[in-house]
């Protein structure tokens, strides 16, 4: 199981709106097949680690309960009763009610013997994203803050680049890889004009980029230019014209806003019903504020320099209106790394 999880891994960021699984095939000690869902969501796991194999009487290892249903492809569990397999070991349920327990009754209805339950928590951490969309219709978010030791994200006159070192760059491209979207707020795209692909890793599928703004008032040069090479979603307020943006290839969607700010509930409502499960923040403070405010944030990645720009800098998280300490959002510490001359700290949702 530990190797399936392994490879379901290779999916994240990459099957978006499919899970990513990933199955093993054991017979007599040995593996006779592994599988982990493909780019774009198909072929499944399960079809992938059977291709080419015989797998009589062998077990088969798979990190989330084989489907059941027809959809673009047959069901899983079809294929692995087809296979005849004797055995089939899986680390968590699928709650989607196309699904959801279906897939191991089909199993058993079929004389396999069926296991559950072997290393589920890894499991359902690695496939949040998909869990979460299916029981909350929402993407799993991880909050990225690149700041000073003292938590700016620039300078008063709004230099920022670089506060972080070439490491922490790089790991931040391997981290933006492994999500289906990359989000940032209008302020970031003013001020950086960032592109926010992928680069230098050789990935072959890049992140949607997505930009929350209200009214639209961005110039995005380098985002526009890059439409060609990774998707462009806009996420707007009511009443915005948006030809302009269609016409140069980008899609948009209209969210309800709350004062001057996109609804951060309604927004990730509408970046799940598109199929994202895994959303990587970038900033800036004020859309920060806004998901943690919201209890929207799963996951904060904070990479920090050891540099002091003091109170006149810009702060990595907008304003909260927190009046109780604890009213105020709290993670759990779940590693720290560091990552050439700065610090990696990863905190999780208790």
């Amino acid at each position: 199981m530990g190797m399936a999880l392994s490879l379901g891994r290779r999916g994240l960021g990459r099957v978006w709106p499919n899970p990513n699984v990933g199955c093993v095939i054991v017979r007599d000690g040995c593996v006779i097949g592994r599988g982990w869902t493909a780019d774009g969501g198909r072929p499944h796991a399960e079809t992938q680690a059977l291709r080419g194999i015989d797998a009589t009487g062998a077990t088969a290892y798979v990190t989330l309960e084989p489907c059941a249903h027809h959809g673009k492809t047959p069901p899983c569990s079809e294929a692995l009763i087809a296979a005849k397999v004797a055995r089939v070991v899986i680390a968590t349920g699928d709650p989607d009610p196309r699904v959801a327990g279906k897939g191991i009754a089909m199993l058993r209805d079929a004389g396999l013997e069926v296991i559950t339950g072997l290393r589920k928590a890894e499991a359902r951490a690695d496939l949040a994203g998909f869990l979460l969309r299916i029981t909350q219709n929402r993407p799993f978010v991880t909050l990225k803050l690149a700041s000073s030791f003292d938590g700016r994200i620039a300078t008063a006159t709004g230099e920022s680049k670089w506060i972080t070192g070439p490491d922490s760059r790089r790991m931040v491209h391997a981290m933006r890889a492994q999500h289906d979207a990359v989000l940032v707020g209008a302020g970031t795209v003013r001020a950086d004009d960032p592109s926010l692909t992928v680069r230098d890793l050789g990935v072959s599928r890049q992140p949607v980029r997505v930009v929350a703004s209200g009214r639209l008032e961005i110039d995005a040069s380098q985002l526009v230019e890059t439409i060609p090479q990774a998707p462009l979603w806009l996420c707007h307020g009511l009443n915005v014209d948006v030809q302009k943006w269609t016409d140069l290839g980008a899609q948009t969607f209209e969210c309800a806003v709350q004062g001057r700010q996109i609804d951060p509930v309604d927004l990730m409502q509408n970046l799940a019903n598109n199929g994202l499960t895994r959303v990587f923040c970038e900033g800036g403070g004020s859309l920060a504020a806004s998901l943690l405010s919201a209890g929207l944030v799963d996951e904060v990645v904070g990479f920090t320099a050891g540099a002091m720009l003091g109170a006149e800098g810009t702060p990595s998280i907008g304003a909260m209106g927190l009046d109780q300490l604890a009213d105020a959002p709290r993670f759990e510490l779940a590693e720290i790394q560091r990552v050439g001359a700065d610090l990696m700290h990863r905190w999780v949702r208790p």
